[in-house]
């Protein structure tokens, strides 16, 4: 058996009053013991304190130390201190994800089924309006699929607080602005922006749906890749091979943003117009393409952070002509 002793990272924890206390790990030694293990113990005494909620450091460090780090391997020796801090309430990232995707799920249909209630009258659809619900409807389905049987993740949980940060960039961008841009009066099929015009031209938008088609299946490929890279319940790195890693350490996120340009594409507009109530007549053509913009920068923003991460942890074994996320250019 081995003890260690937990006290709080600065001021003292609400629901784990009784700390700083000695906790025992029966039946295992340092080797053996792990971080998780301590976590286990504090959250037996203190059942508030969830395992998912505790941030444990060395004493006087900043430190994060994973769970699956034996106490041997973090310099703990046996009756040795360590301190935990209360992170708050916590969510899983599964969760998070299910949340985030059904919310174009539930706005997308209230806006295509219900126009009267939007537009104040019906809406007589386009094959465009069609055919972009369907690929939008898809796509967040296949998003959702991917969460429950694909997605591993390298963290557990995140703090409950942040889901709305999170939720809203597919709630307002991708759910509502885009549903209130696309499946009006101004993309119906007795437009003058869509009569007579590549909008209105099957050919034209069937190639456009075999882009989104290829983007899908090309994104969902990269998913199962990065899937086998890591045991179930690891947090295991490797380098990433296969279809699109020879280019890219992310391709997934280039494969996103090309299946959203397609639809950028068969419309014309990548969210609309400047304010999504503009009705564009049909000699003008959208200027502000706010949403693939967005999101690309976003997606491009953590490409860039984790290929910096994947270069600084591999060092010279990681491919050297690889780039983040745009193949041959950044």
């Amino acid at each position: 058996m081995v003890s260690v002793t937990v006290s709080p990272a600065g001021k003292p924890i609400s629901i784990a009053r009784g700390l700083p206390s000695q906790f025992d790990i029966p039946g295992k030694d340092l080797q053996d013991a792990t971080i998780g293990d301590v976590k286990v113990a504090i959250a037996k005494k203190f059942p508030k304190f969830y395992s998912a909620r505790q941030k444990i450091t060395l004493k006087d460090s900043k430190n994060v130390l994973n769970d699956e780090v034996t106490l041997v391997g973090a310099g703990v020796a046996d009756g040795g201190e360590l301190s935990v801090k209360d992170i708050g309430h916590q969510i899983s990232w599964k969760t998070v994800f299910l949340i985030e995707y059904a919310g174009p799920l539930l706005i997308h249909p209230i806006f295509y089924y219900f126009p009267e209630y939007i537009w104040g009258g019906p809406v007589y659809h386009s094959m465009l309006q069609r055919f972009v619900y369907a690929l939008v409807m898809l796509h967040f389905a296949k998003r959702e699929l991917e969460t429950l049987f694909i997605h591993r993740f390298s963290h557990d949980t995140m703090p409950v607080k942040n889901i709305f940060r999170n939720s809203s960039h597919y709630y307002i961008g991708s759910g509502l602005f885009l549903a209130l841009a696309i499946y009006g009066p101004q993309y119906s099929a007795m437009s003058p922006y869509i009569r007579g015009t590549s909008r209105d031209d099957p050919v034209f938008i069937w190639a456009c749906t075999a882009i989104w088609l290829f983007a899908e299946v090309s994104n969902l490929i990269t998913h199962i890749t990065l899937r086998s890279l890591r045991p179930a319940g690891s947090r295991k790195r490797a380098i990433p091979q296969g279809y699109g890693f020879s280019l890219v350490s992310f391709p997934n996120y280039f494969f996103e943003s090309l299946g959203w340009f397609a639809i950028a594409l068969m419309t014309g507009s990548w969210i609309g117009e400047v304010s999504p109530f503009v009705y564009t007549s049909s000699n003008e053509r959208p200027k502000a393409y706010g949403f693939v913009i967005v999101s690309t920068a976003i997606m491009y923003t953590w490409a860039a952070k984790k290929h910096a991460a994947y270069k600084k942890e591999f060092g010279s074994t990681y491919p050297k002509g690889r780039k983040a996320m745009f193949p041959f250019i950044a």
